[in-house]
């Protein structure tokens, strides 16, 4: 079964996604092939459009996946079916599910600035505090490098965006002091020059992805907080609090790097302005006190 893993991880390495990204995309590919191997006793080839559904059920019931997460299974099925195994996809047989949606969490601007404020560390608090000053994602901010920050013109380059295309960001002068505090706070042969966030023992490669999220969790658990803060938190803070001090949604598209303004639109619904911009029609009218 190793040979067709590494199939299928060189068959979405090609599609130029991150490393990162081809093992998140590996994860339910890698339990289906152990369930062949252990429970069915069959080759990837001879599974029948039963035994694919009989295996969602049983990943579903074994692990408590959300529906989201089995439609993020069930894509990586797809991809295995069709680039691996090299047969046609009936997606009759084995339907995305229906999904609750939930807004994403948004801390308050007090409770933002203590959590940032707090930070002793000052390579995570010029990390944490660039992905919110300037609505960088996580894997924007590792890959960040030092030539990328535009002081004089009060912008950062981002090279590695999701949509597969450059941007620009803002930079916060505040921000940019933080970094340069992390900056000179380091011996002068260890300063970055090439990454601004580094691993310790590589300082030629950018700083692991699992390390910033294992990080705010530890900062929540130190504050005495429940865990709501993720990665992308920052970036939500960034945008709702740019739609709440009067930002129009087509300049915080551009801002958050957007393909469509309909992703920028949920800032809408995170934001408290919508709601006291317009007034209640039923607090307009008259004679209803008793």
């Amino acid at each position: 079964m190793d040979a067709y893993l590494r199939q299928f991880r060189e068959m979405v390495s090609l599609r130029g996604l991150t490393d990162h990204t081809v093992t998140s995309y590996s994860t339910y590919v890698r339990v289906y092939l152990d369930y062949l191997s252990d429970i069915l006793h069959k080759m990837p080839e001879e599974v029948s459009w039963g035994e694919l559904r009989d295996f969602v059920r049983w990943l579903q019931k074994a692990r408590g996946l959300s529906d989201r997460t089995i439609n993020c299974c069930v894509s990586q099925l797809r991809f295995f079916t069709i680039y691996v195994l090299h047969k046609p996809w009936d997606p009759t047989q084995l339907p995305l599910r229906k999904f609750d949606s939930h807004l994403p969490f948004v801390p308050t601007r007090e409770e933002m600035r203590v959590f940032l404020s707090s930070i002793t560390d000052l390579k995570f608090k010029a990390l944490l505090c660039l992905m919110f000053s300037s609505g960088l994602r996580i894997g924007e901010a590792r890959h960040l490098k030092c030539p990328d920050i535009e002081h004089s013109q009060g912008r950062i380059l981002v090279r590695a965006s999701k949509n597969r295309s450059s941007r620009y960001a803002q930079l916060s002068e505040r921000a940019w002091r933080i970094v340069l505090q992390y900056w000179y706070s380091l011996p002068a042969g260890k300063r970055p020059r090439d990454f601004l966030f580094t691993q310790k023992r590589d300082v030629s490669k950018p700083i692991d992805h699992q390390r910033v999220p294992d990080f705010i969790l530890a900062h929540e658990k130190e504050l005495g907080w429940e865990h709501r803060f993720t990665c992308h938190t920052f970036r939500h803070a960034f945008a709702t609090y740019h739609y709440e001090d009067g930002t129009d949604l087509l300049t915080l598209k551009e801002l958050m790097g957007h393909r469509s303004v309909s992703s920028t639109a949920v800032y809408v619904h995170l934001s408290s302005r919508a709601f006291h911009a317009v007034q209640n029609p039923f607090d307009g009218m008259g004679g209803m006190e008793p």
